[in-house]
């Protein structure tokens, strides 16, 4: 029987092992007298689990499954091995013909059928084509890591050049809130989440700050994949960037103007199937005004201050060369506590919920995150994995009041002060939680902001002098020094805000010193390894975010209870 085969074929099954799942005492025979002396090792299991996890435990080449099985039927044991292994070939063997099954059977990439009454001949014929799969796609590999490393050298290239991209568009995108809040007519704390699923990112954003009142958010999604959306994407940012330096240099900011001239320079760039999905928006915290001109963005999500979620959908359609007019609209934000802007693909990630996408859960998720690294944590315990570039912009203004302020104390500018300062916000921290953790972060936050709101604040020692000092061994003798002529004061402030079922802890350290350029904090982001102030990065990692204000003299730090 096996002479029927070709002697190459032969040779291969010889070094294979074979899977046969089946219930039936005398089919296992009859593979048995088949099989025996034709390939390595036989394995058999009695029921779909038990092949399931005989394929899991062991080095299988070929599957041989019935159908008709008690526990677990053959096609769904198939389904949880392709779950595993999508290539492994398999035979499935059953008595019926319904179309149902065949159709699932090929969706799961079934690579042969037998009918029952098993009929030896049909068993080699079926045994000898997937065989000559397996070879063939072995002929493959090889070929493949041949060629790879051929083009070893050509690769490491291609490489360094997609890092060169990468780093050009993070030089693209643009963020003045970088370790920085508004504290202005309100305290809002901006954060961002941008993640491209490749090096040619489709999505793009940038966040400035117009005026103390006024912040400008751009989000950008390149409708389609590859180097032509990340282009179009990138040069959109470069040039709104660019835009709005010139009109912050002139002091004539105008939203619409920005669209109007957004839209004439990147028409003619644009291919005639091409479109781009984009999102204009300033908030103004004075007026307590948003205004936008959204071109097929998924809606801006707000939460009322009562907990309510407000949608704003978009206004305008998809941005292409043939787009001529554009809508601007405008919403108040008196009422409004929390805002969320993203691309597409945030919401069209699967989750592991019935092959529900993200959108059905965003507004609840929204609606229970204080902050970034929430709202992050709540999308990654829905979702297997990230399917498209992913960005978000989440705006918290904070109700800082009297009603939810419950310690404040002034401290001197001198060393025991910092002393005298660690060990009273130790005992506030030992009166809030018993988790020690959480309170030895608090305070590893605390000490190296104060300590930096009393050297680099008050005393206005700067970081080139501080290193010069501490290699000389005179720090602390040049503190004492600086602090005798010193009488500016450092103001400590803790609040507790209320959110769901949770408390957070918010504390803001304010210097009477002249404060320093918020902006040098991005190279934290950069290459924080290399930085001066690597106490503040510290700092970040030990709390859910840092924030400074416009001028650089007052500090806001979070930690949750």
């Amino acid at each position: 029987m096996h002479s029927t085969i070709d002697r190459s074929v032969l040779d291969y099954l010889k070094s294979l092992t074979l899977l046969c799942v089946e219930d039936n005492k005398t089919t296992q025979l009859l593979y048995d007298s088949i099989f025996e002396d034709l390939v390595k090792k036989i394995i058999f299991a009695n029921n779909g689990e038990d092949g399931y996890q005989k394929f899991y435990d062991e080095d299988i080449n070929i599957i041989i499954a019935d159908y008709d099985m008690p526990v677990l039927n053959g096609i769904d044991m198939i389904k949880k091995i392709r779950n595993v292994d999508k290539d492994i070939p398999i035979i499935l063997v059953s008595a019926i013909q319904e179309i149902d099954v065949i159709v699932q059977a090929l969706q799961l990439n079934v690579n042969n059928f037998i009918k029952k009454p098993i009929v030896a001949t049909e068993v080699m014929q079926a045994i000898e084509n997937v065989s000559k799969l397996l070879i063939a796609n072995n002929y493959i590999k090889e070929q493949r890591e041949k060629r790879i490393k051929e083009f070893e050298k050509k690769e490491k290239y291609n490489s360094y050049q997609e890092d060169l991209a990468f780093s050009k568009e993070l030089n693209i995108v643009r963020n003045d809130f970088y370790y920085h809040m508004i504290d202005n007519q309100c305290t809002a704390l901006i954060d961002f989440f941008y993640k491209p699923l490749d090096v040619l990112s489709g999505d793009s954003y940038s966040v400035r700050k117009i005026n103390d009142n006024i912040a400008f958010y751009l989000i950008v999604d390149g409708m389609g994949k590859g180097l032509s959306a990340s282009l179009s994407s990138m040069l959109m940012t470069s040039y709104v960037n660019h835009t709005i330096d010139q009109m912050k240099n002139n002091s004539n900011f105008n939203l619409t103007n920005l669209v109007e001239m957004s839209l004439e320079y990147i028409r003619p760039i644009l291919l005639d199937e091409e479109a781009l999905s984009i999102d204009f928006i300033t908030i103004n915290c004075k007026e307590h005004i948003i205004n936008y001109s959204k071109f097929a963005m998924p809606s801006i999500l707000m939460q009322t201050k009562d907990e309510q979620i407000i949608k704003i959908k978009s206004n305008n359609p998809p941005m292409s060369k043939y787009t001529k007019d554009l809508t601007l609209s405008s919403y108040s934000t008196e009422n409004i506590s929390k805002f969320l802007f993203y691309s597409d693909g945030f919401i069209e990630n699967s989750t592991i919920t019935n092959d529900k996408q993200y959108a059905e859960f965003i507004e609840n998720d929204f609606l229970n995150s204080f902050s970034k690294e929430e709202m992050v944590s709540n999308f990654l315990r829905r979702t297997y994995l990230q399917e498209d570039d992913i960005t978000f912009i989440i705006i918290n203004q904070l109700d800082l009041n009297s009603n939810n302020k419950f310690v404040e104390k002034v401290f001197k500018s001198t060393l025991d002060a910092v002393e005298e300062a660690n060990d009273w916000y130790s005992n506030v921290w030992s009166n809030l939680s018993n988790n020690y953790k959480l309170a030895y972060n608090a305070g590893v936050v605390f000490s190296e902001l104060f300590m930096n709101a009393f050297e680099h604040g008050n005393l206005g020692l700067d970081t080139k002098t501080k290193h010069k000092l501490l290699n000389d061994n005179t720090y602390f003798t040049k503190l004492e020094e600086m602090q005798e002529g010193c009488n500016k004061n450092i103001t400590v402030k803790l609040h507790t805000i209320e959110h769901g079922t949770n408390r957070y802890i918010v504390t803001t350290i304010k210097d009477e010193g002249n404060g320093f350029d918020t902006n040098i904090l991005s190279k934290l982001f950069k290459k924080s390894t290399s930085f001066n102030g690597r106490g503040v990065y510290i700092s970040k990692k030990s709390s859910m975010g840092v924030y400074y204000n416009g001028i650089g003299n007052s500090v806001l730090f979070l930690h949750k209870i």
